[in-house]
């Protein structure tokens, strides 16, 4: 039996965000890569991309309302929809602190970030893909573990490394900010992986 039969539309929803948080944390990267001047576009692309998903997410939840009979738990398609909606808006919300910080050069530590971020969102996306075809997809949310892990760490280091050597306060506020969001993101990332391997014990 399908976990999520095709009948469903459920399915296709998180396919479709899935793919939304990787374009979003893509061009987050790229964004970055690029440097200074290519923040406002890069900010510009993502609040499209937010909005996006953001209409995603009331269509989910709309059908949910609608549907007697779910694939899987309504309380685990509310939490995954919720969870992915942080991601997103966790994504764009540093991007725009980005612009208005004017950080100039990016910190490597802004690269290295923005990198665990795509890299779990990908898995994520993976992830679904998986459960739309009924195939495992354990090794997808265990890697955004790893992931969410690193960045603990990443996020430890530099903050002990700005507070020793960073001697501009407003310079230190603006990268602490900026770097706990991004390891926010990956929390967040790490929420949805916790839902999905909950569906997964559930239906195995």
């Amino acid at each position: 039996m399908r976990l999520l039969p095709r009948e469903e539309k459920f399915y296709v929803y998180f396919v479709n965000q899935g793919e939304i948080i990787v374009r979003a944390a893509t061009t987050l990267l790229e964004g970055v890569q690029r440097g200074d001047s290519h923040l406002p576009s890069m900010a510009a692309h993502i609040q499209t991309l937010e909005q996006m998903g953001d209409d995603l997410i009331h269509e989910v939840l709309t059908r949910l309302h609608q549907t007697f009979i779910t694939p899987i738990d309504p309380e685990d398609i509310h939490m995954l929809a919720s969870h992915m909606d942080d991601v997103l808006d966790c994504i764009e919300e540093t991007a725009h602190r980005l612009v208005a910080y004017r950080m100039t050069p990016i910190p490597s530590t802004v690269l290295e970030f923005s990198e665990i971020v795509e890299s779990c969102c990908k898995s994520l996306a993976k992830a679904f893909e998986a459960m739309s075809n009924d195939q495992p997809m354990l090794e997808h949310c265990i890697e955004v573990n790893r992931l969410e892990h690193v960045a603990d760490e990443l996020l430890r280091s530099a903050i002990a490394d700005l507070f020793a050597n960073e001697k501009d306060p407003i310079v230190l506020i603006k990268k602490k900010e900026i770097f706990e969001l991004l390891e926010k993101t990956t929390d967040f990332c790490e929420d949805v992986a916790d839902v999905l391997q909950g569906v997964a014990v559930k239906n195995s």
